[in-house]
């Protein structure tokens, strides 16, 4: 979810956390760090021998003498952090409501005695990813116009320190809570293993639907097995940003395996090829409209695939999808779009909270993404997107939307005081606690007491935004460092218990619009989430906050 937003934030934190430089044409004359009264010139050879051989000379005495290890360590990463952003790309972020509010949150950051402050950052940042490797601090240095630049590393270690408040609040409260999430003589034995896959055999039918009146091209791969029981739901998935449809495809398989139909769509305004031609420059990473698109996206697949339920099998009469379908084997049964459950990850889980019956209440948002962008979360800083829709309120619900999964849902912000409070339906939000991207306590453990019963909250404690993503989609994740606002991710090989007990309860919330909702009603309780836990990652489920947490949530919720 999110990559270009993060790079975006990613730019924001290194400009603010030891880094502002240097320099018109000439390079860097002269970069002052100012250390409280203390300050230190270096010039920009010396910053690029750091970044390059990883040590600082030992003469350099703010560096040695005043800076702790760790934001030593920071200023060194910080000089070799390298974003693949370009100069049209960086150029019209700055230019977006949000980059204006984050360049003012920078400008306290460098010490200027003229008024210039902004718009030399703004000059030295897009100079800056003219580079072919892109943006960098020691190119924004080389590119800062200006003959000396001073940096006040206190102001820029506060702003770092405030960075994501959201995440280090999540671990706070985490320590806070962990007492009364201990097992209580949890059941040791089960009636059988819903993580193992299903007896019937699944197939894949890729087909594309094309909304004309919005313009929209809609992917859709199909996940069926040769048995299908019409008696369960069509499961539909939403993607996280600047993802794609298969990033839970061994979910969709599991499914499958057990007899439902998944259609996974990809939402065009925000996968993964927009965010790679918003890196290019070409568009923006996300416009304010998606947050509407994509739930209307949902509504208009449904309402496609519910064509192909009344189209004749006379393949001259047929739409070339469902041509597409009788050209495949057995895919001529009908795809239950009067009782859906609603499966979302990150931008998708607010997707699926939207399309529940979740309210658009958006006038709080618009207040809130104002001013101090630096403190959001990246999630939030997303929603802040929305600040740009006209009106403050919005409903998207679609009725043939009988349940809905969140995972790592965006939430805080875009549903406002109330907005949940309007859910119709059975709701399970998951929750990771060291999710940087969402984090827990204001995106999914605050708003889980907005949604009306029957509601479920699962928590992964130990795992991360993308642990429950399909490892071929997050191999990119190897080597990245670990900041405040990304990087650290469990996953592939590490996550595989988290997906696994993810698979047993997705099955069983699903059962739950079946025959066999009895059944499976075990594995939605927190004795299967104790027994199904690891010693890596302990599995927690409540169907409501405990009355004394209640009040340990308000107050960490009060400190944002």
């Amino acid at each position: 979810m999110a990559r270009l937003w993060k790079i975006a934030v990613s730019l924001l934190s290194i400009l603010s956390i030891s880094q502002f430089k240097v320099t018109p044409v000439r390079a860097a004359e002269k970069v002052v760090l100012r250390f409280g009264p203390f300050t230190e010139s270096i010039s920009l050879t010396e910053l690029q021998s750091i970044a390059n051989q990883g040590e600082v000379p030992k003469n350099f005495k703010i560096y040695t003498k005043k800076l702790s290890s760790e934001e030593g360590r920071l200023f060194v990463e910080a000089l070799k952090t390298k974003i693949p952003i370009n100069v049209v790309a960086a150029s019209k972020l700055l230019n977006t409501r949000i980059g204006t509010t984050i360049l003012k949150d920078l400008n306290a950051v460098i010490r200027r005695k003229d008024k210039a402050g902004v718009q030399a950052i703004r000059a030295g940042v897009v100079l800056g990813a003219t580079a072919p490797e892109g943006f960098s601090i020691l190119n924004f240095i080389a590119a800062y116009p200006s003959k000396r630049l001073e940096i006040d590393l206190l102001q820029a270690f506060k702003f770092t320190q405030k960075l994501n408040l959201a995440f280090w609040r999540t671990q706070e409260f985490m320590i806070a809570i962990s007492p009364q999430l201990k097992a209580k003589n949890p059941r040791l034995s089960f009636p059988f293993d819903p993580s193992q896959k299903g007896s019937t055999k699944v197939q894949l039918l890729e087909l594309e639907f094309t909304d004309q009146k919005r313009n929209r091209n809609i992917p859709v791969n199909i996940y069926r097995g040769t048995k299908v029981d019409t008696e369960k739901p069509l499961i539909v998935f939403s993607h996280g940003l600047g993802s794609v449809r298969t990033e839970l495809k061994y979910l969709a398989k599991h499914l499958a395996s057990h007899g439902y139909v998944v259609a996974a769509l990809e939402h065009p305004g925000s996968n993964e090829a927009n965010t790679y031609s918003a890196i290019q420059g070409q568009n923006r990473i996300v416009q304010p409209e998606e947050f509407l698109e994509r739930p209307r996206d949902i509504s208009f697949v449904l309402d496609e695939l519910t064509k192909l339920n009344q189209q004749s099998l006379n393949k001259q009469e047929t739409s070339k999808p469902f041509k597409q379908a009788l050209n495949q084997n057995s895919f001529r049964s009908q795809f239950p779009t009067n009782k859906v459950m609603v499966l979302g990850y990150s931008f998708g889980g607010g997707t699926a909270l939207a399309i529940a019956g979740g309210e658009l209440q958006l006038e709080k948002l618009k207040e809130r993404c104002q001013d101090n962008l630096t403190t959001l979360s990246l999630g939030e800083g997303i929603q802040c997107v929305a600040q740009e829709l006209p009106k403050n309120r919005y409903q998207l619900r679609d009725e043939r939307v009988k349940s809905v999964i969140a995972l790592n849902p965006i939430s805080s912000l875009m549903f406002g005081d109330t907005g949940l409070s309007k859910i119709k339906v059975p709701t399970l939000v998951l929750a990771a606690s060291a999710d940087k991207t969402t984090p827990a306590l204001t995106e999914q453990i605050a708003s889980f007491t907005k949604i009306p019963t029957p509601k479920w909250l699962v928590g992964i404690l130990g795992g991360t935004h993308l642990s429950l993503k399909d490892p071929s989609t997050t191999m990119d994740q190897n080597g990245k460092p670990s900041t405040a606002l990304s990087g650290g991710e469990v996953v592939g090989e590490q996550a595989k218990d988290i997906r696994k007990y993810f698979q047993a309860i997705a099955l069983a919330f699903a059962s739950q619009l079946t025959p066999e909702a009895e059944r499976y009603k075990i594995f939605l309780t927190s004795d299967y989430a104790h027994f199904a836990s690891t010693k890596a990652f302990p599995f927690r489920l409540i169907t409501k906050i405990p009355s004394d947490a209640k009040g340990i949530i308000k107050n960490f919720i009060d400190k944002e």
